[in-house]
């Protein structure tokens, strides 16, 4: 589902997706350097791809999809969502697909926005989110966001043809409520 709700926090607003986003998302995602960090990307997708991707996305009721976009409307990559609404969890990812705006608080602004959305209005008790063990810069961001790391998937994935290591990290209700 592509949310209808625009949250806005100190550096971001999150938006619903649009048709014309799909463009950039695409153009975005040539780049092999942003797609690294994508475990659901091995291949750059195609216009074509992307908007198949958003239809799938915007049919499925559990998945809750947002742009996000600078205060000043610079769209710079996406935020989702995807609930298992019988044991009121979710699993978030994240990417700032603007490789300018890497590294500037952006992405922990909006994990921020994501987990006051996840815990007050969907009433979720978890969110948890999966990312590479040599993701530093992301890891930093979940942990800063009140995340914590619960375990590690060995040789999970293959990454520019080596095998990678995977780093499981949630929040929970309680935790979030605590910070």
């Amino acid at each position: 589902m592509i949310s209808e709700s625009i949250l806005e926090g100190e550096k971001v607003r999150l938006r619903p997706v649009k048709p014309q986003d799909l463009k950039r998302f695409a153009e975005w995602l040539q780049d092999a350097e942003v797609r690294r960090w994508l475990a659901a990307l091995d291949e750059a997708p195609t216009l074509e791809e992307e908007i198949e991707w958003y239809e799938d996305t915007r049919a499925n009721p559990d998945n809750v999809l947002w742009a996000i976009e600078t205060l000043d409307g610079r769209l710079i990559g996406t935020c989702e969502l995807r609930v298992t609404p019988r044991a009121d969890r979710a699993e978030l990812g994240i990417a700032i697909q603007d490789k300018s705006r890497w590294n500037s608080g952006y992405g922990t602004d909006a994990v921020r926005l994501v987990l006051e959305y996840g815990f007050e209005d969907l009433d979720l008790n978890r969110i948890e989110l999966t990312t590479d063990e040599d993701n530093v810069r992301g890891r930093r961001c979940y942990e800063k966001c009140g995340f914590v790391e619960e375990g590690l998937l060995r040789q999970h994935r293959r990454v520019e043809g080596r095998f990678s290591n995977t780093i499981m990290m949630s929040v929970l209700r309680e935790e979030w409520e605590r910070s």
